[in-house]
């Protein structure tokens, strides 16, 4: 039996504006007609992929105010938010909004094992294919070894609370983009502060821009600002915190080569603990113009913390496929896993 359309997903009713995820506007003839007055031609020369109106697209992941900066500088966004807001959402357009989220409920047999984990895959915004398989694979063998009992799923759907109580942790595969509708949102959020446990790796942590203030503010805690990228892939030296309860396996420094990601605000400011840091004298901080990368010599990249009874774990480490491979990180990941899906009291180290 096909699952009912979804029709709570966020943003549904919001109106047309310069903060609307592109891809809604692209969606709507009339919305896109006002950015190709303001801008004719420019929206049309972007990169392929980033404005395509089926995900996984960048389009998702970007709003009219962030693609302006780098597709077509000195727009007046004022006027255009106007004219946006004058155009009214009809219920075709619901219906469009909701289509890339669902309702899907997986029906599995669970393997044997402990802990339990979900690896989540559902992508409605850039997906690295490359990096996703990589992981993929490294959770999978993880498994293997440990003896964990192991799912994987691309549906939304898993997240109701009949499907999260057979879970001890869900691991977050380079999620990127809204994919969760309010009713998925709140037994997600009910789970993890009740004593669930969170992984999460790379883009899960790298849009431009969140619907969901709750995940981005609390659950991670950092905004994504940007990476280098001049060069986008550089070494760079990697800083242990030993005194955290992951740094076990792991070497007080070490370098490796990887897409190095800077935070807008430092996670420590939402209660983090933070475990690893890099060294920002070690490689080039040069980002997109106008975007400082610089964390002011603080630079978190791997943390966790306490999100009511439960926990979370986020490693900004894992754009290169090789990375899933590298011995230091796999201990870190593999540690990070169990850990997560301990059900006791979490405290701050």
């Amino acid at each position: 039996m096909l699952a009912a359309p979804v029709d709570d997903c966020p943003l549904r009713d919001a109106p047309y504006s310069v903060d609307s995820p592109m891809i809604d506007i692209l969606l709507k003839p009339e919305a896109k007609a006002v950015l190709d007055g303001e801008a004719p031609g420019k929206f049309a020369k972007a990169p392929p992929g980033f404005l395509g109106t089926s995900p996984p697209t960048f389009a998702a992941i970007l709003t009219v105010r962030q693609a302006q900066g780098f597709l077509a500088p000195g727009l007046d966004l004022s006027a255009i938010d106007a004219k946006l807001r004058a155009i009214p959402v009809i219920p075709a357009d619901r219906v469009k909004r909701c289509a890339r989220y669902d309702n899907d409920v997986p029906n599995w047999t669970m393997p044997a094992g402990r802990p339990r984990v979900l690896v989540f895959e559902k992508i409605n915004g850039f997906k690295d294919v490359p990096s996703v398989e990589a992981a993929h694979a490294a959770f999978q063998a993880m498994a293997r070894r440990n003896g964990w009992a192991l799912i994987v799923t691309d549906k939304g759907g898993a997240f109701n609370p009949a499907t999260l109580k057979r879970f001890d942790v869900v691991i977050w595969n380079n999620v990127s983009g809204d994919v969760l509708t309010l009713a998925q949102r709140r037994t997600f959020q009910r789970w993890i502060e009740g004593g669930g446990g969170y992984v999460a790796v790379h883009g899960s942590a790298g849009d431009p821009v969140y619907f969901w203030d709750w995940y981005a503010d609390r659950l991670l805690g950092a905004r994504f600002a940007g990476h280098p990228m001049a060069p986008q892939f550089q070494d760079a030296k990697i800083v242990t915190n030993k005194a955290h309860p992951l740094a076990g396996k792991l070497p007080s420094n070490w370098i490796m080569n990887d897409e190095w990601y800077s935070f807008k605000t430092n996670p420590r400011s939402a209660g983090a603990d933070v475990l690893l840091t890099l060294d920002e004298g070690s490689y080039k901080l040069a980002g997109p113009p106008g975007v400082d990368l610089s964390m002011k010599g603080d630079h978190p990249i791997a943390w966790t913390n306490c999100i009511g009874r439960g926990r979370m774990f986020y490693s900004a480490i894992g754009h290169r496929p090789e990375t899933y491979a590298q011995p230091n990180y796999v201990a870190l990941l593999e540690a990070a896993v169990p850990w997560a899906a301990d059900r006791g009291a979490c405290k701050h180290q």
